[in-house]
């Protein structure tokens, strides 16, 4: 299923397999949206490395019990030819950018390897580089 110009669900599914429920495509619906803006702004293409994760799977990588996963709202990204850090400075400028008001990242995590973005409703910052 396509969800946008250069998303599909099945980028967005559970690793271990199993269904994604109709509430969490509902929430990777819009986060798809979110990364195709994303997307078109930094011109170059975003491998999702993990979005949903059904509570099992979640717990079996040592997700966080309340993690944004879960609900079909993250997605730990990288994007050809950006480092992560740099990845996490495009959206932190298309937040500042008046432009775009309908870009709505909440959670914006650091990593070394990747960079976790979601629409949780509310801004949350952290880094967790080494």
């Amino acid at each position: 299923m396509k969800l946008t110009d250069n998303f599909s669900k099945s980028e967005f599914n559970c690793k271990c397999g199993c269904e994604m429920p109709d509430d969490v495509l509902k929430n990777i619906k819009t986060l798809a949206m979110q990364l195709q803006t994303l997307r078109e702004r930094s011109n170059e293409p975003i491998s999702i490395n993990s979005a949903y994760r059904c509570k099992s799977h979640n717990h079996s990588i040592g997700g966080v019990k309340n993690s944004q996963h879960v609900l079909g709202k993250a997605a730990d990204i990288v994007i050809d030819n950006f480092t992560p850090n740099q990845t996490a400075d495009i959206i932190e400028n298309m937040l500042r950018n008046e432009f775009l008001p309908s870009f709505n990242i909440g959670g914006l995590g650091r990593y070394n390897t990747f960079t976790h973005v979601d629409i949780r409703g509310y801004m949350a910052r952290w880094d967790n580089r080494k």
